[in-house]
């Protein structure tokens, strides 16, 4: 199973730093071509750097972008033109997220975040999902949360982005049932990574996943063409039940109490 990589170029979006970068690494090591994108052309480089040190086989791309701005998503795409790269498998997992109240917090953050989490996504599932359509084969996963499943205050923009991801990837998957490209959702817990930096708000390592096994599960899950993937403790894929079980506003109060005793409501920027 391994080895069902060999001759797939990946873009990984996110790719220099967190889960992204994992995606990448494993990606590499199962054989992959790997597109690696992101804002950072010097952590890419660095990236790039230890897939042909660790991995050896086909280079790294390094392709720099920002997805949250309006011509972004169409500069990348008309980089990838430019180059003559074929996308056989788009790893959608570029995404970002404001914590705290959504009023008194900053709103360019949370725009950024709907530009980042929705358009951005969208935008290049648009354009390689149709080129894919046309050969009849590869495939697209992207990566969402278990903040999809509930309303989260405090969180309240992100998980609402991330939920948006959700059921669009559900509907694309039946919309492109029978084509040969096979569409996955992935929705990990929280993972140890620097998703907080720059305020006050932390990550309980003690709840957190590490990325790199993260990865290794959802490529794994991918390979047995599932529809989703829910890679992590288990316990996670069960609070998802939970939240499909009891009435919303329920769901919106044990997540708001949640959140309140992480003391998210209390988040302020720090330098």
């Amino acid at each position: 199973m391994r080895d069902d990589y060999r001759g797939v170029t990946a873009l990984v979006t996110g790719a220099s730093k967190g889960l992204g970068r994992e995606y990448a690494l494993e990606l590499a090591r199962r054989g992959a071509r790997v597109i690696l994108l992101a804002r950072s052309d010097a952590d890419l480089r660095e990236v790039a750097a230890q897939i042909r040190e660790r991995h050896g086989g086909p280079e790294a791309e390094v392709i720099v972008g920002d997805l949250a701005v309006p011509d972004g998503p169409e500069r990348i795409l008309q980089e990838l033109r430019d180059r003559g790269l074929t996308v056989d498998l788009l790893l959608n997992n570029a995404g970002a997220g404001s914590v705290g109240p959504f009023l008194t917090r900053p709103l360019e953050p949370q725009l950024r975040s709907v530009g980042l989490n929705i358009s951005g996504l969208l935008t290049l599932t648009h354009a390689i999902g149709a080129e894919l359509v046309a050969r009849g084969s590869g495939g697209i996963i992207n990566v969402s949360s278990t903040a999809a499943f509930q309303p989260m205050p405090y969180q309240a923009g992100y998980a609402a982005t991330k939920a948006f991801v959700l059921s669009f990837t559900e509907a694309l998957a039946e919309e492109l049932r029978g084509t040969g490209v096979h569409i996955m959702a992935a929705h990990p817990g929280a993972i140890a990574t620097g998703f907080f930096d720059g305020t006050s708000a932390e990550i309980d390592p003690r709840a957190a996943d590490s990325p790199a096994p993260l990865a290794a599960q959802t490529l794994d899950d991918y390979t047995r063409r599932r529809a989703v993937s829910y890679p992590g403790r288990k316990v996670n894929r069960v609070m998802t039940w939970l939240a499909r079980l009891l009435p919303r506003t329920v769901v919106a109060r044990i997540a708001g109490g949640f959140n309140r005793r992480l003391r998210l409501h209390e988040v302020v920027d720090v330098a």
